[in-house]
C-alpha cells in the first residue's frame, strides 16, 4: 500500500482467497490498482462469454490422443441468439441430430460431449487434459467418440446420449465466468440420457481448473461417480460423491471390492 492508501485490518486475509477483500480505500473509493484489476477481470469474463469455440485445435489434439470425434450444433443459430434463448442450446439442430443418429453404432457405455457453454476459454485450455486422466482411469470401459457441441448448453447432452444410445452422458461444459475465473469448466453426469432429464437427474463436478480443483483430482472425483453410476444406474440427487473418502489408505470402490 502507498501511502496515500488506507489499508484494511485484515489484508493478511488476502493471502488465502482471490475474492477481492481488504482492497484499501483512497478516501471514498477504491485504490486505482484495484479498480483497473477489477475492470481487467470484468473485460475478461465478457470476453468468455462471446469467444467462439475453436473446434479444430482441439480435435487435432484429441485425434492425437487416440479420441475420436463427432460434431454437433445446438438449435440456437450464433451466438447472440444463443444468448437470448437458453432453450434452443438444449436441443440439436435438426441437421446434427440427423448426422449423430447417421454415426450411431454400438451402444458405448459413455459418451463424453464437450461444449462451449459459457466459456469457450475453460473449454480450450481444460477438456483435454481432464479427458486424458479420465480415460487413464476407465480401462474397461466402452466409450464411444467425442462429441464437439457448439452453442451448448448442458441439457444439450441429453439428446446426444440419447440419440447415441449412450448409458451414461458425461459434459465438460464452460461455466459462467466469474471475475476471478473466466475459464472454469464444469463436468456433468446425467445416467439414462434423454431429452426432457432435468438437474436433479445429474451430478456436476464444477471449478475445473489449475486454480480451483486440479485435473487429477477431477479425474478422481469423475470415476467415483461414473463407476458409482453404472453400478447403482443412478445419478443425481441420489448419488452422493464420496470420493475424497477413497484418498483413505485401504479403502476402495464398490465394484473394486473382492
Amino acid at each position: 500500500m502507498t501511502r496515500f492508501v488506507a489499508p484494511d485490518p485484515w489484508h493478511a486475509l488476502r493471502g488465502f482467497t482471490r475474492a477481492r477483500i481488504a482492497l484499501g480505500r483512497t478516501g471514498h473509493g477504491l485504490p486505482t490498482d484495484a479498480l483497473l484489476a477489477f475492470e481487467l477481470s470484468h473485460a475478461k469474463a465478457r470476453d468468455a462469454v462471446h469467444q467462439p469455440f475453436e473446434i479444430e485445435p482441439l480435435r487435432a489434439a484429441l485425434n492425437a490422443e487416440g479420441l475420436a470425434t463427432l460434431d454437433a450444433h445446438s438449435a440456437a443459430a450464433d451466438r447472440a441468439q444463443y444468448l437470448r434463448r437458453p432453450d434452443l442450446g438444449r436441443r440439436l439442430s435438426r441437421e446434427s441430430r440427423a448426422a449423430l443418429e447417421q454415426a450411431r453404432a454400438d451402444a458405448p457405455e459413455l459418451t463424453f460431449v464437450v461444449a462451449d457453454g459459457l466459456s469457450a476459454f475453460a473449454v480450450a485450455h481444460h477438456a483435454l487434459p481432464v479427458l486424458v486422466a479420465a480415460r487413464a482411469k476407465l480401462s474397461g470401459w466402452r466409450i464411444g467418440p467425442v462429441v464437439l457441441a457448439r452453442q451448448a448448453r448442458v441439457a444439450l447432452g441429453d439428446e446426444i446420449g440419447e440419440v447415441l444410445g449412450a448409458a451414461i452422458v458425461a459434459v465438460l461444459i464452460g461455466e459462467r465466468p466469474g471475475l476471478s475465473s473466466p475459464d472454469s469448466l464444469g463436468i456433468y453426469l446425467t445416467y439414462g440420457p434423454r431429452v426432457g432429464r432435468t438437474d436433479a437427474e445429474r451430478n456436476c463436478i464444477s471449478n475445473v481448473r489449475p486454480e480451483g480443483l486440479g485435473y487429477e483430482h477431477a479425474a478422481h472425483k469423475l470415476h467415483y461417480l461414473l463407476t458409482q453410476a453404472k453400478r447403482l444406474s443412478l445419478t443425481g440427487v441420489a448419488l452422493k460423491d464420496e470420493s475424497d473418502v477413497l484418498d483413505a489408505p485401504g479403502v476402495a470402490l464398490a465394484s473394486e471390492r473382492p
